[in-house]
């Protein structure tokens, strides 16, 4: 996408990732029409200074491109939901970032006319612009019909990531290994925490650091996928 095809974009979900996929979006040159309300207005500000926050079917009934960024058990919910309101415009981009969800899950909304596009950056979000950093360099999972897949992947180019493609299918499997990599790996380092703050270590977060970080290399290297410095540039 260019310049001359500016969208305005509207974020649901006032958590970690929708606030920071609209400021990346707006960095790239699209308007921001709003955001839902959510449980730490500053933070959001913060990020989306002077941005409309909005009931979740006017930023629908607003917006061109609209971002979906809610807990999973939500998702189905509020398309279907805001589908049966006639909140949904023929045409409209609906992106969702669940990674367990291809585009299926946005049924409702295509059954009205809009567009559907799952992308999912393989970041761990903190809510902060930290994570407008992390999004340069590191891959977006893509599903979306064939006819429009080129924006699904230009929409993640434009986040400042790597498009991926991953079929309809395989985004279940795709789910399911973020899960892993992401909750059992904080588990771990959470137990090792707490066992080296057990035995008088005041920092276990620091003294774990660079031994995690060399793990998680070599068990990348071990595996196939190459280090984590080889993968990112």
């Amino acid at each position: 996408m260019n310049q001359a095809s500016r969208l305005g974009v509207g974020v649901i979900g006032a958590g970690r990732v929708g606030p920071v996929l609209g400021a990346a979006l707006a960095g790239a040159g699209h308007a921001l029409t709003g955001v839902t309300a959510g449980s730490d207005p500053d933070r959001v500000e913060a990020i989306l200074p002077g941005v409309p926050v909005l009931a979740a079917d006017e930023i629908a009934r607003r917006s061109e491109l609209v971002i979906l960024a809610v807990p999973r058990a939500e998702l189905s919910g509020l398309v279907t939901g805001l589908a049966e309101i006639g909140a949904w415009q023929p045409g409209q981009l609906v992106l969702h970032t669940d990674p367990a969800h291809g585009a299926g899950v946005l049924e409702a909304a295509a059954s009205r006319g809009a567009i559907p596009l799952a992308v999912h950056p393989a970041i761990t979000f903190t809510g902060t612009s930290i994570d407008l950093r992390q999004l340069q360099g590191a891959f977006a999972a893509v599903t979306a019909p064939a006819a429009v897949l080129p924006i699904a992947q230009a929409l993640a180019v434009e986040l400042g990531c790597e498009p991926v493609v991953v079929s309809e299918q395989d985004r279940a499997a795709y789910g399911e290994a973020i899960a892993t990599a992401t909750e059992f790996s904080s588990a771990l380092v959470r137990q090792s925490a707490q066992l080296l703050r057990g035995i008088g270590i005041d920092a276990p977060g620091r003294y774990l650091g660079t031994l995690v970080h060399s793990t998680i290399d070599r068990a990348l290297t071990e595996s196939g996928a190459g280090p984590v410095a080889d993968e990112l540039g």
